[in-house]
């Protein structure tokens, strides 16, 4: 049974006559008698009996009406469906970022990623960076925004931006009115990070010799305890304006500048979904920005 088949039957069923349902589906009498005829073979019996003045549903034909309907109306749904799919206007996509991404740039990437495909749902996962590559590899997510990995991590990573970190400091620190900071300025005061397995941790733990005096688990609360004077930080220069909101300040940070490529992690060989695809795009559309003011 076809849906060819099924619509002829329906085009029948509904006008009873073989005339007005040829006009309607745009087919000559004999080909649709042939698609009846085999519709019928195909299920085993008559659907119509017809007589030289009149045409009538069979007890079978009029238990395949409903069902016929309720088919094509699904059919009808499913293409519907996909063709939104295909023109963005339905859709969602799942991502994973690390914080300093999630919580910086990102809120004003999907404010006007919505603003031109409203209809498309996003769900965001604001993970550290180590669970970004993990969420991408199991495809609990399609994207993933996070520092370059590894060569043996099994992800395509598509560059966005380098971002270099920069030194945070209490807004009474002596370093406060500085125009750059070295590390062995900064070092001279308790140092507050985030605790391993912490990517940004390691990455400052493979440019200097820090001696860590508090260790917390986000970003957030780093930039709580240094606006506090507990002691300065190092943060990826994406935070600085979270930073300044809680209180801290930030200095451009020297010998030795520590900076990483942070991109789109993906799987690759795998073909990412249209709503997906579009995101991509927009973050890509918006790199050289963010390049710029890292």
């Amino acid at each position: 049974m076809t849906l060819k088949q099924v619509r002829a039957f329906l085009a029948v069923a509904q006008s009873l006559s073989f005339a007005q349902a040829c006009e309607r589906l745009h087919l000559s009498q004999p080909a649709l008698s042939l698609t009846i005829k085999t519709l019928e073979e195909s299920l085993g019996g008559r659907l119509f009996s017809r007589s030289t003045r009149a045409v009538a549903l069979t007890p079978e034909g009029e238990a395949l009406l409903p069902l016929a309907r309720r088919l094509v109306a699904d059919w009808e749904n499913t293409e519907d469906q996909m063709r939104q799919r295909f023109t963005l206007q339905q859709g969602r996509v799942s991502l994973a970022a690390m914080p300093s991404f999630a919580c910086n740039p990102l809120p004003d990437i999907l404010t006007a990623f919505r603003e031109r495909y409203p209809q498309i749902n996003i769900t965001v996962h604001d993970v550290i960076n180590e669970q970004v590559g993990e969420m991408v590899r199991d495809r609990r997510v399609e994207l993933g925004v996070g520092f370059e990995p590894e060569p043996s991590s099994g992800l395509a990573f598509t560059p966005l931006y380098v971002d270099r970190f920069v030194a945070a400091v209490p807004s009474d620190s002596p370093l406060r009115d500085e125009a750059v900071v070295t590390w062995d300025q900064l070092m001279a005061y308790p140092f507050i990070t985030l605790q391993r397995p912490s990517a940004v941790r390691f990455l400052l733990e493979e440019s200097y010799r820090i001696s860590v005096a508090f260790e917390c688990h986000q970003l957030v609360t780093v930039g709580r305890m240094v606006a506090s004077g507990l002691g300065v930080s190092a943060v990826p220069s994406l935070c600085i304006g979270q930073m300044q909101s809680l209180g801290a300040h930030c200095i451009p940070l020297r010998q030795p500048v520590v900076e990483k490529p942070i991109g789109l992690l993906t799987q690759p060989h795998h073909e990412l979904s249209v709503a997906a695809q579009a995101l991509f795009d927009t973050l890509i559309s918006v790199a050289c920005d963010l390049d710029e003011g890292s």
